[in-house]
């Protein structure tokens, strides 16, 4: 059985969160042994009687083969504290979140990401720059992140989508759940055009308290976040608050001052958020100019045949070295040996299990921030 069950198992039990589960791993230095050692050890430990029960509950009745197939045949990854796929920026915050489920793909360009957050109660006026946000920065190849929900969120996703964009969605439930409902097809959309994520186990159903804590995962994978529409109390204010704690840039757009929906954006303005008028300055203000000189510079280099025909193959996907074969038309000796060189020259990374993917490092190739 794959390492990483024993992560879900522990993830499984309410109230082992970062914390308790880092304690775990320096007690025991492995977590199939903490799974599988005795209820006294975790007494000494010095877990709480609570815990402990729950514990002993999971450990009772989950059986981690089963719910590890389950996931395999979902065809959903887990990733996990110390793995190099784990979102860099997310790495960054305070207690991150041990294990991720992660239904889709997460590529290197997902650290330039922007999240747009606002109210379900969306007016005309929420729509129409929520849009117009969310293509500006597709159109600049800034990653989308919201939370899937109803109004503002829905619409970031669907028009990154429409605009080609990459877009990720942090859910309060299970990614094999999707709330709410009438969103189905934008879930489906969303995992073929970046990925749906969840610290939540499969099954984790829709309850409002997860969705809180779930918002510290979407402004901790953002460089930024920008508020839309919001009221004085809601979760895109908590969302902006999370931004604030984690050090990272929060946006509001100026709203009408008679209009609920902008009560909670006008409010941030006043604490000290940056108001979002001109999109340039989403822009100049988080160096994410930077990432079009990257590219260009990228363009310049110089590259062969086969690097040429492996890196239109790849694009901004991962892929198996058997779909590089495919797509570029090579035999297995050019491209592996062309995936070398590759990766000396940093273009390339190799995730592990023969897959690839083209590298977009957070540079300038005019110095470094």
């Amino acid at each position: 059985m794959n390492k990483k069950a024993y992560w879900v198992g522990f993830n499984l039990v309410k109230g082992i969160g970062a914390v308790r589960l880092g304690k775990i791993i320096d007690f025991f230095g492995d977590l199939e042994l903490a799974w599988n050692a005795p209820k006294e050890a975790f007494i000494s430990l010095g877990l709480g009687d609570s815990i402990i029960k729950r514990l002993e509950e999971v450990r009772s009745t989950m059986d981690l083969s089963m719910i590890w197939n389950k996931i395999e045949t979902k065809q959903i990854d887990v990733v996990t504290w110390g793995e190099e796929k784990y979102p860099r920026r997310l790495k960054e915050i305070d207690q991150p979140p041990p294990v991720l489920y992660i239904k889709g793909k997460l590529l290197d360009v997902d650290d330039w990401a922007v999240a747009i957050v606002g109210t379900r109660r969306k007016t005309i006026y929420g729509v129409q720059i929520a849009e117009r946000i969310s293509t500006f920065l597709a159109a600049n190849g800034i990653t989308i992140i919201s939370g899937l929900a109803r109004g503002i969120d829905s619409i970031a996703h669907s028009s990154a989508l429409h605009n080609h964009g990459r877009t990720i969605a942090v859910l309060g439930c299970g990614v094999d759940r999707v709330y709410p409902p009438e969103n189905t097809k934008l879930a489906k959309d969303i995992t073929e055009q970046g990925a749906l994520i969840s610290d939540y186990p499969l099954g984790t159903p829709p309850d409002g308290n997860n969705f809180p804590p779930r918002n510290r995962i979407i402004s901790g994978m953002s460089k930024a976040t920008v508020v839309v529409e919001a009221g004085k109390k809601s979760g895109a204010i908590i969302t902006a608050k999370f931004a604030v704690e984690q050090g990272r840039e929060v946006f509001a757009v100026p709203g009408n001052l008679n209009s609920p929906q902008s009560q909670g954006t006008n409010w941030l303005i006043q604490q000290g958020a940056r108001p979002l008028v001109e999109f340039d300055e989403l822009l100049e203000c988080l160096n994410f100019t930077r990432k079009s000189m990257h590219e260009q510079a990228r363009k310049n280099i110089t590259l062969d045949g086969n690097e040429q025909n492996i890196f239109t193959a790849l694009g901004n996907e991962t892929l198996h070295i058997d779909e590089i074969m495919a797509k570029a038309e090579m035999s297995v000796d050019v491209v592996s040996s062309t995936l070398a060189v590759m990766e000396l020259k940093g273009l390339v990374r190799h995730l592990g299990g023969k897959n690839y993917y083209v590298i977009y490092e957070e540079v300038s190739p005019y110095g470094t921030e």
